[in-house]
């Protein structure tokens, strides 16, 4: 049987994992499959064949079937032999729910929140900056005042990144955790693009000619900014996702913005989630999307134009999703929480 090689995978790592568990592999897999459904993944086949040809070496698991083994072995990727750690990640599961106090203990909520400050503190890096705590803060009060603390004062929160970086999955995981709303320019406007590209005589899965970035495109977003807005207005935070590549590389349009919403008494945060190519890839792969097709088929043309190593300037906080780390780790925190609170 031929093994596929992958930097630092070790097949046998999963299974030793498995055994300690005390889980044979139909078992595993029925475990891994309610696991999926729970977290609302794509739920794999996960039968006891493709478990075994994981445990094996001869397939190496996608993006789902990785964090439903993280989530149902409550740990991360590296811990799981899936990959080598990032410089500086921590490969034990931390705040185990056994050294968290019990949903009785009046000390419950401060625990929950700190679970969810050291998360944000883990995937950006220590805070170094008035933005990156003043975010850090906004999102722990959001967590406090749905507990019945803190004191309300909306906030638009921008989440950009390349295709494929894992943007839309942090944006879920700020959602989950602030009640905050949570708009993805995609499902907001992209039957209406696809439309209007066939009426301008286009490809309706176009996101890179001339016809898209000039016609389309800055209407998409306009609809998405004032979305926002709408929500703002009457006080309910809001977290964007979508690339704003080029609007944050804009320092004016990022000003622009903080003026138009200090002028209404809103704060502003921009979060960049950063990734590595060959994640993006596979993420966009996975999930098949007809408007990745040109991406895929014209990669090396496409990547050669994004900075994967750097950061746009007006970001305030960066998100270090490099091999999905940081979804993971978000993965592992709503489990945390969810056993706190229950």
């Amino acid at each position: 049987m031929k093994t596929i090689h992958r930097p630092g995978w070790q097949p046998l790592v999963l299974r030793q994992h498995r055994e300690a568990h005390g889980l044979t592999l139909e078992a595993a897999g029925d475990q891994l499959r309610q696991v999926a459904h729970r977290h609302g993944l794509t739920a794999p086949a996960a039968n006891f064949q493709t478990l075994w040809s994981h445990e094996q070496g001869s397939v190496y698991p996608g993006p789902h079937y990785r964090r439903a083994y993280c989530l149902l072995y409550q740990a991360n990727e590296p811990a799981l032999g899936f990959r080598s750690p990032l410089p500086g990640e921590i490969t034990e599961v931390e705040n185990s729910i056994s050294d968290l106090p019990p949903s009785t203990d009046p000390a419950t909520d401060n625990a929950a929140a700190q679970v969810i400050e050291q998360t944000l503190v883990k995937v950006s890096g220590a805070p170094s900056n008035a933005e990156q705590n003043a975010l850090l803060n906004r999102v722990v009060d959001a967590w406090r005042r749905r507990h019945g603390q803190g004191s309300p004062k909306p906030i638009l929160t921008i989440v950009g990144g390349y295709a494929g970086s894992g943007k839309t999955e942090f944006s879920r995981f700020l959602s989950d955790i602030t009640g905050w709303a949570f708009l993805d320019k995609d499902s907001l406007t992209r039957a209406m693009v696809e439309r209007l590209l066939v009426s301008l005589g286009g490809d309706p899965h176009d996101r890179h000619t001339e016809l898209y970035l000039s016609e389309v495109r800055p209407l998409e977003y306009r609809c998405l900014m004032e979305t926002a807005f709408d929500n703002l207005k009457v006080g309910t935070s809001a977290i964007l996702s979508a690339p704003f590549v080029a609007e944050l590389v804009d320092p004016d349009w990022v000003s622009r913005l903080t003026n138009r919403c200090a002028a209404r008494g809103i704060d502003v945060a921009v979060v960049w989630v950063r990734c590595d190519r060959e994640s993006m890839r596979e993420y966009i792969e996975f999930r098949g999307a007809p408007r990745d097709a040109w991406k895929l088929k014209n990669w090396e043309t496409y990547v050669s134009g994004l900075d994967t190593d750097t950061s746009p300037q007006t970001a305030h906080i960066t998100v270090d999703n490099r091999l999905g780390a940081a979804i993971s780790l978000a993965d592992q925190t709503r489990q945390t929480l969810k056993r706190i609170l229950t």
